[in-house]
């Protein structure tokens, strides 16, 4: 399969030979453009004047608006999306609402990086309907390759809004023409900007299975959008062309109104009152004489595409006619500043969408930014709380983002745990750092050190001055921090199962239709080894986290059952006794179904109980259903007490005492969006232009192929048996319903019984017992300890809670306390 950057240089190539083919040639040469070749990049471009170089920064010789901005009109960062969304709105445009950062309807990425990805693979493709059609969106989105640029190049973000213009039209009904006029009328009027001010560049674009020819816009140096006309679909190691041409303009809401400003950086015009509060706590401003001569080359600083950054710097102080280190001391603390104000950001956004900072997967981009910017608020000893710079960005961001503001407790909460978890993993690694400079320290031993042990590289740099060593910290270090972890992720990547070699008709799934598991006739379709598919079929396949069904077919019993694209295969104990073409009776296990249902029914009742009492960051992230019990992992900053998980049994007891209706029925992926949002996404990528939406009305709704119950009265007593931390921001919590949750109870009366032998006392006493027995142990310990160093070998202070909690513990977990009683005795009588 072709590479994105082969893609672009292929078509790139055909683009140029025939421009009239690709681009809106026409309105060019009407608006008075004319066609030239840049003498430094060879990339065609369009402009009113003759000239030979485009407009890029690198050609054109750095960022030309700064304090001289050629806009008449000027637009603070809220006006910019208000008065882009009424310009089109007057051509035809409907504007709407962002979607998420956390892009959970996609299982290719974790987070949206570009407001196309909210329509890919769905409506790209054609399978579902876009929201609107034409629209444009200030979509927030995230990219963590930049993170050494913020601060330094003035335009670089972790965080940022992309304004987006799309399009998804049938051939007969596409209007590039339109299209292009739109966008340049925008510049024209919007903005204000002269025609001889503006240069666009023929290029091309590839991403996410989709390439096209784009055109992008430019103004003294900086671009400010791109116009991408997607056309192709690659197939294997070929392509083809899209049954829709779909627009895919993207337009950076930051640079903007950066430009029509004309500010030094564009984090002043970005976030104008978090700068300025920064720069009063911090005491850090920026000197807007050497600054304005700064900017125009600040981009040459970019770390990604040099080869010598301090050879750059070098070349860049030159230019300004400074000292290096002078220029350094006036960007640097600066930066700092703005890496803070802007990592602020990009939190606020990613945590107020349920995500959640961890030490695995997308999570782990939001904890590196997360203790960056701490890092940097420690090391230059400023009174700055994270937590309250989110709350500046939600208010200034109300106008056009008005949700932000719904979460900030959440955020608060999450923050301060995190602040946490990085301070103890500092005074864990102080002695470290102290050992380790006495070495040679390689950029791999400062990105092991930062990993495994939270460490920045500048802690490690300054105890080096202290101690006479150099150490060098690489510019790009954080990229170095975010590919290791890209790498990782690919290494753990689960194997895909062998296919069962079988070609036959789709099942039809009868289970959608009804729970209780009758009997039913059906067909066989094909036979491989006791793999047998039918063309229709009760028994359900083990897929969502929930078994399969069990049962026989013709008397011969099914041990296992897989859904394979659209055909159930159903696994017998025997080879089959039937042949292809005959007619056989199926029977499925009518208990197991019945507990796997009221387990699965469990799942949803519980998840929505836990959003609601725990917040918006708690999505599933996890989930299995068997007979005897159930299991659901749920994104979550900390460990649950057993005063929360009392609670969410409680409440999730109340709606099944309540007997809510569920409804389960197939809606388009568009009508829900539309109707409930993307909590319905929940747990792993449900794909398909339909969803079978579950509704437990007025609890909790969710996109879900399980088998599920009329009523949640008919889930019976859910007994939520124990919770625990699965990994980092992941927590389990096991339960079961129904007669299992009563066997599960019976169970714990024994257990409840054994322990009332084990502390010679009846079970009301237990807790008093178990409270007198930790007693006498902890005063055996201390005896010990002061005659010969005694250590606790058996139990831990761990158990010791436990114990101090036997009232709690004992509704739900009796076995553990008989272990940890039986413990704390050994130990008594070892320390005798």
């Amino acid at each position: 399969m072709p590479t994105d950057k082969e893609l672009k240089k292929m078509l790139k190539e055909k683009a140029s030979k025939n421009p009239e083919e690709y681009f809106a040639v026409d309105v060019l040469k009407q608006e008075g453009y004319s066609r030239h070749t840049c003498k430094n990049c060879d990339t065609y471009f369009w402009s009113i004047e003759d000239t030979d170089v485009c407009g890029d920064p690198s050609c054109s010789g750095g960022f030309g608006f700064i304090g001289d901005s050629p806009a008449k009109n000027e637009l603070d960062y809220i006006q910019t999306w208000k008065t882009f969304a009424k310009f089109f709105e007057q051509r035809g445009y409907e504007p709407i609402k962002r979607y998420p950062v956390a892009a959970r309807w996609r299982e290719d990425t974790d987070f949206v990086q570009a407001s196309i990805y909210n329509f890919q693979p769905y409506v790209v493709s054609g399978e579902v309907a876009p929201p609107a059609n034409p629209l444009v969106v200030p979509q927030f989105s995230l990219r963590f390759n930049d993170i050494d640029n913020v601060g330094i190049t003035g335009a670089h973000y972790t965080g940022f809004v992309m304004i987006g213009q799309h399009a998804f039209m049938p051939p007969e009904k596409w209007d590039q023409r339109k299209y292009f006029e739109d966008i340049h009328h925008w510049l024209i009027k919007g903005l204000g900007l002269p025609r001889d001010e503006v240069k666009y560049h023929e290029d091309a674009w590839a991403g996410g299975g989709n390439f096209g020819p784009c055109m992008e816009y430019f103004s003294r140096g900086l671009e400010l959008g791109n116009q991408v006309y997607t056309r192709y679909e690659v197939t294997g190691d070929s392509y083809k062309e899209l049954k829709l041409k779909v627009l895919d303009m993207g337009m950076g809401h930051e640079r903007n109104a950066w430009f029509t400003k004309g500010a030094s950086t564009s984090y002043e015009s970005t976030f104008p009152t978090v700068s300025k509060k920064l720069y009063d706590i911090t005491g850090v401003k920026p000197d807007d004489a050497v600054i304005r001569k700064f900017l125009p080359y600040s981009s040459y600083l970019n770390v990604d595409e040099v080869d010598d950054i301090n050879k750059t710097w070098q070349e860049v102080a030159r230019k300004m006619n400074m000292p290096v280190e002078d220029l350094r001391q006036q960007v640097l603390p600066l930066s700092q500043v703005y890496s803070v104000g802007e990592h602020a950001r990009t939190l606020l956004v990613a945590l107020s969408d349920g995500l959640l900072p961890s030490n695995t997967g997308g999570g782990y981009n939001l904890r590196m930014l997360l203790r960056r910017a701490l890092q940097f608020i420690q090391k230059n000893n400023w009174d700055v709380d994270l937590s309250d710079v989110c709350e500046w960005h939600a208010d200034y961001l109300k106008p056009i983002f008005p949700e932000l503001s719904l979460n900030l407790d959440d955020v608060r909460k999450i923050i301060g745990v995190e602040e946490k978890k990085f301070a103890e993993t500092r005074r864990r690694g102080a002695d470290l750092v102290k050992r380790v400079v006495q070495k040679e320290i390689t950029n791999e031993m400062l990105v092991e050190l930062y990993d495994s042990n939270g460490i920045s590289p500048d802690v490690i740099k300054d105890e080096g001055a202290k101690q006479g060593v150099k150490v060098d910290v690489p510019d790009n270090f954080y990229a170095l921090v975010a590919e290791r972890h890209e790498q990782l992720e690919q290494a753990t990547q689960t194997k895909k199962k062998e296919k069962i070699p079988i070609e036959v008709d789709a099942t039809k799934s009868l289970y959608y239709q009804d729970w209780k598991a009758p009997e039913f006739t059906a067909v066989v379709l094909g036979i491989v080894d006791t793999w047998v598919a039918l063309d229709q079929s009760y028994f359900f396949p083990t897929s969502g986290g929930q078994q399969h069904d069990t049962g026989t077919l013709n008397g011969q019993k099914v041990v296992d059952v897989i859904k394979q694209g659209a055909v159930v295969l159903h696994k017998l104990e025997d080879e089959p006794k039937f042949g292809v073409g005959d007619a056989v009776q199926g029977l499925v296990d009518a208990e197991r179904r019945k507990q796997l249902t009221q387990n699965h029914t469990a799942t949803h009742i519980v998840n929505g109980v836990v959003r609601e009492y725990l917040g918006n960051h708690a999505w599933q992230a996890g989930a299995a259903k068997f007979p005897e019990k159930a299991r659901l992992d749920i994104t979550h900053y900390e460990p649950l007490s057993e005063t929360q998980l009392r609670e969410i049994e409680r409440r999730s007891n109340e709606i099944v005492k309540k007997n809510v209706p569920i409804t389960k029925s197939f809606i388009p992926r568009n009508e829900v969006e539309d109707e409930y949002g993307f909590t319905v996404y929940q747990g792993p990528v449900v794909p398909g232009k339909e969803l079978r939406i579950v509704n437990i009305e007025g609890e909790d709704v969710e996109a879900c192929g399980g088998t599920h119950l009329n009523r949640t009265g008919e889930t019976g007593t859910i007994t939520i048996l124990k919770s625990s931390k699965v990994q980092d921001g992941i927590v389990r919590i096991e339960y079961t319903a129904g007669d299992a949750a009563e066997k599960v109870a019976a169970g714990q009366d024994d257990l409840v019984k054994e322990l009332a032998e084990l502390l010679n006392c009846e079970p009301a006493q237990i807790p008093a017992r178990a409270e007198e027995l930790f007693g006498k142990w902890k005063k055996a310990v201390k005896k010990k300890k002061q005659i010969d160093s005694y250590e606790l070998e058996s139990v831990s202070e761990f158990d010791g809670d436990v114990l101090a909690r036997t009232a709690e513990i004992l509704k739900t977990q009796p076995e553990h306390l008989v272990k940890t009683v039986k413990r704390f005795k050994e130990e008594l009588e070892n320390a005798k």
